[in-house]
């Protein structure tokens, strides 16, 4: 069976071991530094007992005594029989460091490098560890007032053996907190990454029905919470993407099926005649023709204007700094060419944006084309760049019969066309086109009343970044 690496297991199992080892580590961490305080205070207690021992044996004449003296400072310590105390040996050394006399050690017991040297006088008192009859003792060396030195040995066992007791229990009690902290760290990861298994759920289940109305339940207001929250969000950024794309394709649909109607009733009359072997008159012939180049003009600007609405999201032109002046300059040039019975009054005020300079030109130009189709022959259509605190705004007014109130709320939706247009050209998507681009470039584009009756649109723009 091949293992898993540690990255291709779940999250939950990597979060519970993760937990487990975390509380495992610190119980093994707290009892290690129990065990070594309680250790280190009892040999410090230890030790300060019997340097007090040692200091009471240099007061001795012989071994004997001493030991004696020190039997009788233990009873008096704890009110115990000698017996049931640690036992204690004395050694009184020469200066040389060999043995001058032993109590309470048959035999006695070799003197340690520290005891040595303060017998020597190099050192003011020292400490060792020695064996004595196969015992553990420790052994603390003080000089005497005549010289030499005396040592005083203790048996340790008693420590020992209740430090291994005690590191026995923490050994237990670790454990034991090693196994708890296995299952609790089951219990965490359980618990933690409930809100993530139902958001991963609710993802698995978008994905599986494609159903984008679902969306998970958010508790409180943690970074699980939070991304539960995006979720949802997203879901519905999804929904009302799709929703806006069956739309545009539905209307496309309908708005297709008119130009490709015609169209089809036009090429299969001619087809007819030229089967018929019957010569159309001239009139009518050139009529046809004239229908066929209108519709295929039209469908033309309608698939162009469909791939620039369903497109123009993506934004494929870079951002840059962009003179307004500038694009409406070219674009007033570019409609003129369209329209050359009506008049265009430019005032071209510099005044820089962020932008994509295309795009740009393109919304000015379909508010300029939708002027002029309004606008009377020999109307005027003025167009002008407003600059303005935190921005800059491009106004442009025409002298055609205005905006219906009713229809004003829907000028910028997209294939919507008043009862007034439908004798016009245009499909209706070239003002959708102008609110598109001016919301990617974070602005808003507004349409009212012209001071002389026509229509008036603003497209404000906010200033360029230092």
């Amino acid at each position: 069976m091949k293992r898993l690496r540690w990255r291709e297991r779940s999250l939950r199992t990597r979060l519970a071991v993760m937990v487990g080892l975390a509380v495992a580590v610190a119980v093994v961490v707290t009892s290690s530094a129990a065990w070594l305080l309680t250790r280190a205070n009892l040999y410090q207690q230890f030790d300060a007992q019997l340097q007090t021992y040692a200091q009471v044996a240099a007061k001795a004449a012989t071994p004997a005594d001493a030991l004696a003296t020190l039997h009788t400072v233990q009873r008096g310590d704890s009110g115990a029989d000698p017996g049931h105390r640690d036992v204690l040996a004395v050694q009184f050394l020469t200066a040389d460091g060999t043995s001058a006399g032993t109590a309470g050690a048959p035999g006695g017991f070799p003197p340690g490098v520290r005891a040595r040297q303060v017998a020597a006088g190099a050192a003011a008192l020292g400490a060792d560890v020695e064996k004595i009859g196969g015992d553990r003792y420790r052994v603390w060396t003080v000089p005497r007032p005549g010289g030499g030195a005396v040592s005083v040995a203790r048996n340790s066992e008693g420590i020992e053996n209740t430090l291994a007791e005690l590191g026995a229990w923490l050994t237990l009690a670790g454990l034991i907190g090693i196994a708890g902290a296995a299952f609790a760290g089951r219990a965490i990861a359980k618990t933690a990454l409930r809100p993530v298994a139902e958001l991963t759920d609710a993802a698995e289940d978008v994905a599986r029905t494609q159903e984008l109305a679902a969306g998970i339940r958010v508790v409180g207001s943690d970074e699980l919470a939070r991304l539960a929250v995006s979720f949802n969000a997203m879901l519905t950024a999804l929904r009302s993407s799709r929703d806006e794309q069956q739309r545009l394709v539905q209307d496309a649909g309908h708005e297709l099926r008119t130009p490709l109607t015609s169209l089809r009733n036009n090429i299969e009359l001619l087809i007819h005649a030229e089967g018929q072997e019957r010569v159309l008159p001239p009139e009518d012939r050139t009529r046809l023709l004239a229908d066929l180049d209108v519709q295929s003009v039209e469908l033309t600007t309608l698939v162009g204007e469909l791939v620039e609405l369903s497109t123009g999201e993506r934004e494929p032109e870079p951002v840059g700094r962009v003179d307004l002046a500038d694009v409406l300059a070219s674009a007033a040039e570019r409609v003129r060419a369209r329209y050359p019975d009506v008049e265009f009054g430019v005032d071209a005020v510099s005044a820089e944006v962020d932008g994509r300079p295309a795009a740009l030109e393109r919304a000015v130009l379909n508010v300029l084309d939708n002027a002029a189709k309004w606008s009377p022959a020999g109307g005027k259509v003025t167009a002008a760049v407003v600059p303005a605190e935190g921005g800059a705004r491009i106004v442009v007014s025409d002298e055609g019969p205005g905006i219906a109130p009713a229809d004003l709320p829907h000028v910028f939706e997209r294939f919507y066309r008043a009862e007034t247009a439908r004798a016009q050209p245009g499909s209706g998507l070239g003002l959708a086109i102008v609110e598109q681009v001016v919301e990617q470039h974070r602005g808003a584009v507004r349409a009212g009343a012209a001071d002389g009756g026509g229509a008036r649109f603003e497209l404000t723009f906010p200033a360029a970044l230092a």
